[in-house]
């Protein structure tokens, strides 16, 4: 029998990387100043992510991960 907190945490589980085509996509968002929160949406990725790919590309210079 599987308790709530189980099900929460198989639910909330990590989901796949995004492609180097989605991550273009964000840095083009920002490049046109949109905020995080339209990339989220337009884009459908988690607020997270869009933040997480535009830290890494300002301090690498580029997307690859």
């Amino acid at each position: 029998m599987q308790t709530a907190s189980t099900n929460i945490c198989e639910k909330m589980g990590r989901s796949q990387e995004l492609s180097e085509f989605k991550r273009g996509n964000v840095i083009g968002c920002h490049l046109c100043n949109k905020s995080i929160r339209e990339m989220s949406l337009l884009l459908n990725i988690p607020r997270s992510a869009v933040r997480g790919i535009i830290t890494k590309w300002k301090q690498l210079g580029t997307t690859a991960t």
